[in-house]
């Protein structure tokens, strides 16, 4: 294998770092708010015009779905105006860069998973400001992979963590029954994005688990993993007001995966067993 210079932003998020864990045999580059402001162009040329990295994996961006509705600017900056600094300063510094994308891009409408090509309707300012990010990156920069990602738990403030929290209340726990996704673990999303970097395959990829479930069907699974036992009672999304719309369904289908490195994503169900 061939190391690689690989600069990461917002290396201290959930898959930040999962890519630093399973990333040791290359020369890694860790930054975070703190370290790299994004949204600053010369701060950024000047990173990677210094360190010349191979590769850039931008995990960095303004996730707050809700907030994000009474912050539209913030977002922008972030998740639009950031992007549009590392994929420049790729360019320049003749780099490759992993934008990690959401399953907010989509309405949510669908009936089957969503494949690469199909199109794209975000419905908050969260999935506008991250499909307008995979936009300014394909317009800069040719040597680009675009990842789509669902419904990801990993090392830091999740779904899965939240429900082991709660369980320790002995409440029965109301959780969303009708809206449908994909569980996705960070471990299996790291692992993918370095296949993607170990070829030259680039292009708009969607990187989920396999197989879907709701909320309510994901919480009874990890207490089940768990050996927990804990009551949980399905409820329909309209009893929880959030500012920002979740979309019904948003089972991605890893097609292009398939088509080019082939699909290295674990069953959903699988890949939790691991993680619990």
């Amino acid at each position: 294998m061939i190391t690689l210079k690989i600069l990461v932003t917002g290396a201290n998020g959930q898959l930040g770092r999962e890519i630093a864990r399973q990333g040791t045999e290359h020369n890694l580059f860790l930054t975070d708010q703190d370290t790299l402001n994004i949204t600053d162009g010369a701060a950024v040329t000047n990173c990677i015009r210094q360190l010349k990295p191979d590769v850039v994996v931008h995990c960095a961006a303004y996730t707050n779905v809700d907030g994000a509705e009474s912050d539209p600017d913030g977002a922008f900056r972030v998740n639009v105006v950031g992007s549009q600094n590392l994929a420049a300063g790729c360019l320049e510094a003749g780099a490759r860069l992993v934008y990690v994308s959401t399953d907010y891009v989509f309405d949510g409408l669908n009936k089957e998973p969503y494949r690469e090509f199909d199109a794209v309707n975000p419905q908050t300012v969260y999935g506008l400001t991250k499909l307008q990010g995979e936009q300014i990156v394909r317009q800069i920069l040719g040597r680009h992979y675009i990842v789509r990602t669902a419904w990801l738990y990993g090392d830091g403030n999740n779904f899965v963590r939240t429900m082991l929290r709660l369980a320790s209340q002995n409440q029965p726990l109301r959780v969303v029954a009708d809206q449908i996704g994909t569980p996705t673990s960070t471990t299996d999303l790291a692992r993918t994005i370095y296949k993607l970097i170990n070829s030259d395959s680039y292009g708009t990829y969607h990187a989920a688990c396999q197989g879907q479930c709701s909320w309510y069907e994901f919480a009874t699974e990890i207490f089940r993993q768990r050996g927990l036992n804990v009551k949980v009672v399905p409820v329909a999304t309209a009893e929880f007001t959030r500012p920002a719309k979740r979309p019904q369904y948003s089972v991605l289908d890893n097609y292009m995966l398939r088509m080019t490195i082939g699909d290295p994503m674990r069953a959903w169900t699988e890949a939790l067993q691991e993680w619990v």
